[in-house]
């Protein structure tokens, strides 16, 4: 795996490390493979985006970041989300962890792909 290696339209600029995202999708295509497709943005993902930030107008980034990690949260296989970052960090982390984790990078990965996208705007008032 290329340590720069990010999905679709990621940019980085709001998640550092896409590693355990994609170590997270290496081990659920091996393993379950019917819930992969819950693993990747949708696009109701991106409508949701718009929803949200057109009922607010304005939000902080970290406001934007919680509020989309919960709506991924029952998305993420709990198993296989401790397992993918024992195998990226070398460390063993409860299941509420893990699926907190693969939950922001989603998140965060929205955000990216939304900006990118001309979805959303930041600005830094």
């Amino acid at each position: 795996m290329n340590k720069d290696e990010k999905p679709f339209f990621a940019d980085g600029s709001i998640v550092g490390d896409y590693k355990p995202l994609i170590k997270y999708w290496e081990i659920l295509k091996r393993k379950h493979r019917e819930k992969l497709d819950e693993a990747f943005l949708t696009r109701e993902d991106f409508e949701e985006i718009k929803k949200i930030i057109y009922e607010k107008k304005k939000m902080n980034i970290v406001e934007l970041l919680t509020i989309l990690k919960n709506t991924f949260k029952p998305r993420i296989d709990r198993e296989v989300a401790v397992e993918a970052l024992k195998e990226v960090y070398g460390t063993i982390v409860d299941p509420e962890t893990a699926v907190d984790r693969i939950a922001s990078i989603m998140a965060g990965w929205l955000i990216e792909a939304s900006k990118n996208t001309g979805i959303v705007r930041f600005s830094k008032d």
